[in-house]
């Protein structure tokens, strides 16, 4: 399946007894099969709202989601999701958290046995299938939760600030695994991200969202080779870019009276 996705003209506005807060504004962006593209952002100005609506788990209040050239109308299996909280079966064993998405698909035992087992060794947890959730150190579970999105190769891979609870080491080797993972496959990947590195060490392009109601402000091509070096240059010139980008936002949430600040 083809799995560019197209975002026309998106508005999504919550509501409560008292007011309405727009949250998306004029939104806009197309995304090439097998992209990799972070979004960047302010606190609080609509990325994971952003995410959501692509991953069909919250309706638009006007305009579309097309992946492929089919409109997005609900979650569907042409997509996964990786959350920051790992959502994890803890009753389960690795390999039957794996597996799960596997078996709402019906998908023969053995054959969800032979797959789970295949992405348990593609994010180095081969040994550890059989073990409990509560057995497994942050970072060992977040590559479970990869591995469980993954198993399922869907078309598009939705990441909503997957690493954001692992200390700094952690976050360097899963986004290590993150790369070497989608080298062998084409999935178009979404990441919602704080870190302005983790965005350019990753990412085929950076979008950086303005303070809410979200817009694109910018989006940067980064057109370095991988692996990338943290220390070179160019990747220090294009996250100061980034970070200036970002500041540029937070001042005028600051005139606002607020204070939310993106700029690790």
């Amino acid at each position: 399946m083809n799995s560019d996705i197209k975002i026309n003209d998106l508005r999504k506005v919550f509501k409560t007894d008292d007011k309405e807060t727009v949250a998306l504004e004029n939104f806009s962006l197309d995304i090439r099969e097998g992209e990799l593209i972070s979004i960047v952002g302010p606190s609080g100005c609509g990325k994971t709202t952003l995410l959501r609506m692509i991953a069909g788990l919250l309706e638009p209040t006007s305009g579309e989601v097309i992946i492929g050239d089919k409109k997005c109308e609900g979650p569907g299996p042409d997509r996964g999701m990786v959350f920051q909280e790992f959502a994890l079966f803890p009753w389960r064993s690795v390999r039957r958290n794996v597996e799960f998405g596997l078996e709402i698909a019906d998908v023969p035992k053995d054959e969800r046995r032979e797959r789970a087992m295949r992405y348990i060794r593609a994010v180095g947890l081969e040994g550890f299938e059989d073990h409990r959730v509560h057995e497994l150190s942050g970072g060992m579970k977040q590559r479970v939760a990869l591995a469980r999105a993954m198993v399922t190769k869907p078309d598009v891979l939705l990441m909503d600030e997957p690493f954001g609870s692992l200390d700094a080491q952690t976050r360097n080797i899963m986004q290590m695994e993150l790369l070497r993972i989608i080298e062998k496959t084409n999935s178009t990947i979404v990441f919602v991200t704080h870190s302005v590195d983790e965005a350019v060490f990753l990412s085929d392009r950076v979008v950086i969202l303005t303070k809410r109601p979200a817009s694109i402000k910018e989006i940067v091509d980064i057109n370095l080779p991988r692996p990338r070096d943290r220390a070179s240059e160019e990747f220090i010139k294009l996250r100061k870019h980034i970070l200036q980008q970002l500041e540029d936002e937070n001042v005028k949430l600051r005139a606002d009276g607020n204070v939310l600040l993106d700029t690790d």
